[in-house]
């Protein structure tokens, strides 16, 4: 079926009274039959509900709805994008590890590698998107993850994924895109060879910033990577604090069974029933919203490119840009997305600019129907060094652009008379 077709019908059959909409099971636990049924369930010899911290059958519609759209073989849904992150890493190293991670990453990313991840043990290495051969000779055999985005926030610098999965495969290492920006509907990173996706469903799943939300899939034939491999001991031998569990002797997905019987378990960032249920109201309409974010995303960064005032646009939908080769090989119809950031000549210039304009607001978030700016050095990113913020591609002057759903040439308009016409 059709990413359109997928996103109004997957995961879904219908509940005992044949509701239209996903019904929203609001509810912290679940009645056992008895208490053989209940030992059972725990003794995972009998697959069911036993507390919604662990399942719900409302956020499993959406998970399967997510795996069927990312063409993966399953999902698990988090309480927000960076328990996603958080997950993805703490699902494979433990401490003495190493994580290879872009430079180019959300600042949120940065911190947690390089701080949090720090007390557990975990190292992070940091390497350039463009710079991939540089990156293969950081891996070694205590490298248990290598992760990027697909659309960098903010910088918008795209990488080859091919590359990144034939060097990853080359060592037997697990790769994890953040597919935040692109969504499934513009890129399958999971088709191209990558193991793992994470996404905040914060950003354009909702669509209207309306509720926070994370995901993670896995790829089908990720358990033969897995088998075997003394990267990931953990997966292969039994696991003690669940009876003796092999995780890739069962007949499930292993990455996301882990991450839902070990880390939800224990750490406990699961969404609520209802934001599941309004994620899955966006996702219904997320293939007809994103190729109108990429086209108005098109007219401003073209407009922008124009402007005297203008230093730098990265918008990889630009035929002008360096990475237009890449989004025309990954992305559906070459489209780039909503995301976008145009650098002016200071700091002090881009946030008198954002605080001009009239239609655009400025909020931290992404992917809303409505346009944002942010002035990523001063909010997102602040917590980063000078040399951080330049290893991100986030100078001082970058601004960077959410586009919504609102006409292009009013857009255009409240940037015109924000940046002042010359």
């Amino acid at each position: 079926m059709k990413d359109a077709t997928l996103a109004t019908h997957a995961g879904y059959g219908y509940d005992g009274e044949r509701t239209m909409s996903v019904p929203i099971y609001q509810t912290t636990a679940y009645a056992f039959e008895d208490c053989d049924q209940a030992a059972a369930r725990f003794e995972l010899k009998e697959l069911g509900n036993i507390y919604t911290r662990l399942t719900n059958p409302t956020t499993e519609v959406l998970e399967k709805r997510f795996a069927a759209l990312e063409q993966g073989a399953g999902a698990i849904a988090t309480a927000s994008g960076a328990a996603a992150v958080f997950y993805a890493f703490a699902n494979v190293a433990e401490a003495g590890d190493n994580i290879l991670v872009a430079k180019q990453a959300y600042g949120g990313t940065t911190t947690l590698t390089a701080h949090t991840l720090k007390r557990f043990g975990i190292e992070a290495r940091y390497f350039d998107v463009k710079d991939l051969e540089k990156m293969e000779k950081m891996i070694d055999d205590r490298t248990k993850m290598i992760f990027f985005e697909v659309i960098p926030n903010p910088s918008v610098v795209l990488t080859d994924i091919d590359t990144i999965v034939a060097i990853a495969d080359r060592h037997g290492v697990m790769t994890c895109a953040d597919n935040t920006v692109s969504t499934a509907i513009l890129c399958k990173p999971l088709t191209l060879g990558v193991d793992i996706t994470v996404h905040s469903t914060s950003k354009y799943t909702t669509g209207q910033g309306a509720a926070l939300g994370g995901m993670l899939v896995e790829r089908e034939g990720l358990t033969q990577k897995i088998r075997g491999n003394a990267r990931y001991a953990h997966f292969n031998e039994p696991d003690a604090s669940y009876h003796g569990l092999v995780y890739t002797d069962v007949p499930l997905p292993p990455f996301t069974l882990r991450a839902r019987l070990a880390l939800l378990r224990d750490f406990g960032a699961t969404p609520s029933p209802h934001n599941s249920w309004l994620l899955i109201q966006g996702l219904e309409t997320l293939p007809h919203r994103m190729p109108v974010h990429s086209r108005n995303a098109l007219a401003v960064a073209q407009y922008l490119e124009k402007h005297p005032k203008v230093l730098r646009v990265n918008y990889p939908g630009l035929p002008s840009s360096p990475d237009h080769a890449l989004a025309q090989k990954y992305f559906k119809d070459g489209m780039g997305s909503g995301l976008m950031s145009f650098e002016v000549a200071t700091r002090k210039e881009a946030q008198r600019i954002a605080d001009s304009v009239k239609l655009f607001s400025i909020v931290v978030n992404i992917g809303d129907s409505k346009s944002i700016i942010t002035h990523p050095a001063s909010t997102t990113h602040q917590q980063l060094s000078p040399q951080e913020l330049a290893d991100a591609g986030v100078p001082e002057g970058l601004i960077r652009l959410s586009i919504g759903l609102e006409d292009p040439e009013d857009l255009i308009a409240d940037l015109a008379q924000a940046l002042g016409e010359n």
